[in-house]
């Protein structure tokens, strides 16, 4: 006898209640043990930006001359630098500059993005025309070349590299809204809306931008991820937060004289970056299955 996944049996006793989900709906709804993995370092990252010393009590600026390059092992699990601060600790305190640059710069792409879009995907089709032309000549360049750009007019530091950071993604958010504005302008409800007499601004606060940020903290969540790399790249050409600030992408930088005799100094703060847009991405590429219904 061939059952449908999901059909009760068409001989099951009366009054026995089938599950509706098969053990192939249940086995999916399961998270894997990369995706366990991920949020489990996110989990910990966000510990150790917001209480850092529960995890590396010491001081990261403070040297110590005697401890100069002392590979990984007990005492400093992560090793020394040139100047004998421990790494790990430098790590640790690390995750809230790296998160603060990343969190910083894709909320102003996310914000910029949503309102250029809604604005684009809304006006005149002449308007429209030429801000998505100018979405796309901006996509056509890669990120760090517009984010140096900017750094190059603006001036190198913290607040610099966040908004550089910032507008350099900010297109691909526009595009995205902009195509879902223009969806959502088209359906039904908001004809009927318009129909009814709702004034502008309500409909677009009421109909439009519900719809239409669906998939923006999705887009965020990767976002992120790339946010933190490209800062990690431009502090590493001296663009970002200057040392001895223990930023990771700084750290990459102070350590690349010392690869030969003192490898973790420069691997370790790599590792650490590789493994942050790693999880953010297995996490948002989840999240992104789960909306557009091919997960659970």
């Amino acid at each position: 006898m061939t059952v449908t996944l999901g059909a009760p049996p068409t001989d099951a006793p009366a009054g026995i209640l089938v599950d509706p989900t098969g053990p192939a709906v249940r086995r999916r709804s399961r998270p894997g043990p990369g995706l366990l993995a991920a949020r489990a370092y996110l989990v910990l990252l966000a510990v150790a930006a917001a209480w850092p010393a529960a995890l590396a009590p010491a001081d990261p600026l403070a040297a110590d001359p005697l401890a100069v390059l002392r590979p990984p092992g007990p005492g400093h699990w992560f090793g020394t630098d040139h100047l004998g601060r421990d790494v790990l600790t430098r790590v640790v305190h690390g995750v809230g500059h790296s998160l603060t640059i990343g969190v910083a710069a894709t909320a102003i792409a996310v914000t910029g993005g949503v309102l250029l879009g809604l604005l684009a995907g809304l006006t005149h089709r002449v308007a429209d025309e030429a801000l998505s032309r100018t979405f796309d000549a901006l996509s056509a360049f890669p990120m760090l070349l517009l984010a140096l750009l900017f750094i190059a007019i603006a001036g190198p530091g913290t607040a610099s590299l966040i908004v550089a950071i910032g507008i350099a993604t900010l297109p691909h958010h526009a595009r995205v809204v902009r195509g879902q504005t223009l969806v959502v302008r088209r359906s039904g409800f908001v004809e009927q809306a318009v129909t009814f007499g709702q004034s502008r601004p309500r409909l677009v606060l009421r109909h439009v931008l519900p719809n239409v940020v669906g998939p923006v903290p999705v887009l965020a969540v990767i976002g992120l991820g790339e946010a933190i790399l490209a800062a990690a790249g431009l502090s590493f050409l001296g663009m970002g937060p200057q040392p001895p600030s223990p930023e990771w992408g700084a750290m990459l930088s102070e350590g690349r004289n010392y690869l030969q005799v003192a490898w973790w100094i420069s691997i370790l703060p790599g590792l650490a970056v590789t493994a942050t847009v790693v999880s953010l991405t297995v996490v948002g590429r989840h999240w992104q299955a789960r909306f557009d219904g091919r997960g659970r």
